[in-house]
């Protein structure tokens, strides 16, 4: 890049070597509260600052470089998302239903909602546990639950961006919704 076209970049762009020290922390928090793992995260930023480098003389300057990396970097955390969906672990008491018949495992089925939990929703402790419990969701699972219940997208949106079908995408969050259940019943019972 010759100088003329190093100080279009920087008047689009402001200076791309300050980039990390103006944004990589917003980004990271941006990116953990979507994949809950530091270390995805990292390189997820990462991956960001590289494509947004590859690609700075695409910025046309309509938003700010704030709003075009986080773009950027909500694309990346889509592609992670559909690389964990295409890879799903699954630990071997996170199965509630036999295989045999589709009936829950006596050991995973459902406790009474006491109204004594009702009080307990509000609680500073439920909310803790929750988060808990959301972050030991399978990686598919937790990608698919972020975007419907934290980032408020559609389903349409979501099978879209994530190209698998409706009835795979609410087969995963009543999944979820179960392991969550299940987990909060262990930890308040």
């Amino acid at each position: 890049m010759n100088t003329i076209e190093a100080n279009v970049v920087a008047e689009k762009t402001g200076h791309p070597e300050k980039w990390v020290d103006m944004y990589a922390d917003y980004l990271f928090c941006f990116a953990m509260t979507r994949v809950h793992d530091g270390e995805l995260a990292k390189d997820l930023v990462q991956e960001t600052f590289l494509a947004a480098l590859e690609k700075i003389g695409c910025f046309e300057g309509r938003s700010s470089e704030k709003t075009w990396l986080t773009g950027i970097l909500k694309n990346k955390i889509y592609d992670a998302y559909r690389r964990k969906l295409k890879n799903p672990v699954l630990a071997e008491g996170d199965r509630f239903f036999r295989e045999s018949d589709g009936h829950w495992l006596i050991e995973q089925r459902p406790e009474p909602f006491v109204p004594a939990m009702e009080k307990l929703m509000e609680t500073k402790e439920l909310q803790q546990s929750l988060q808990a419990c959301i972050k030991k969701l399978p990686a598919g699972w937790l990608a698919i639950f972020t975007l419907k219940h934290l980032e408020d997208q559609s389903s349409d949106a979501i099978c879209a961006t994530l190209k698998i079908s409706h009835s795979n995408f609410w087969v995963i969050i009543h999944r979820a919704k179960l392991h969550l259940r299940a987990c909060l019943q262990k930890k308040f019972n």
